[in-house]
């Protein structure tokens, strides 16, 4: 029977979702504690992406399968449970069984990160903000975002030499927009690439701070070469905020998703 996890989490003690040798990771902090919970030897757990080192959650999705078949009450107490066992940094929203051949990963249809720059030094939210006293042309910074719902080949903003057979991206939403003390660029895809979203939003201050044109945006998009991009901005200001899926392939008849 297989299981989907509804959880966020704080990435700043972790080196990403996935497992990493010797390092702490999300995955490997969940499969511990679902595996002592269940009194399995390991509970393999598969994520619905691979955030980087220091990145956050939001809204985060994950499946595992068990032998045994869980009533909604088991769910709920299985849940509270997990919840107690996981550090401070972890929370689970919510367990529910789903269709044997449902997959966190290959079944989401977009994927939207969210970046955060805060324009006024704030000693409370420093850990989840970029703090950016620089005047940014948030105009200019939109018009080059609507370019990337324009082009698929992200080559220029992916790490070298990862493990892809394409770097071909649908966005189909991406736009800045101010928050109260905040700047925030908002990025829904079908797919990302590794530190896609960073090496992004660090060129598109470049179009803030008028160091670039958007015709030279263009051209870093369309020259597929990283070096032409701007900087990667840290992974503490990014978070994953939502995953979507078309929940009547996934889930069972008899539950309700918003029960």
């Amino acid at each position: 029977m297989r299981y989907f996890l509804h959880l966020a989490y704080n990435g700043n003690a972790y080196y990403g979702w996935q497992m990493q040798p010797e390092h702490p990771s999300v995955q490997d902090t969940l499969e511990k504690c679902l595996s002592l919970l269940l009194h399995c030897e390991r509970v393999a757990i598969t994520g619905c992406g691979r955030t980087d080192t220091g990145v956050h959650a939001s809204c985060f999705y994950a499946h595992f399968d068990l032998d045994t078949k869980l009533t909604t009450s088991e769910c709920d107490r299985i849940r509270d449970q997990l919840n107690n066992f996981l550090p401070k940094d972890i929370v689970i929203y919510r367990l529910f069984p789903v269709k044997d051949e449902a997959h966190t990963r290959f079944d989401a249809e977009s994927r939207t990160y969210q970046y955060f720059i805060t324009t006024v030094k704030n000693p409370f939210t420093f850990s989840q903000r970029l703090f950016y006293h620089r005047p940014l042309n948030v105009e200019k910074m939109n018009e080059a975002a609507k370019l990337l719902k324009k082009n698929e080949d992200f080559t220029s903003f992916s790490k070298v030499h990862t493990q892809v057979n394409n770097f071909i991206c649908h966005v189909s939403e991406a736009f800045w927009e101010r928050k109260g003390e905040d700047v925030v660029f908002t990025i829904t895809a079908n797919r990302f690439l590794r530190n896609m979203v960073r090496a992004i939003v660090g060129t598109l201050l470049d179009v803030g701070l008028e160091k670039m044109s958007l015709e030279d945006f263009q051209s870093v998009i369309e020259k597929k070469d990283r070096c032409e991009a701007g900087i990667s901005v840290p992974a503490h200001a990014l978070f994953l905020t939502d995953v979507r899926y078309n929940w009547r392939e996934i889930l069972l008849d008899d539950y309700e998703m918003d029960r």
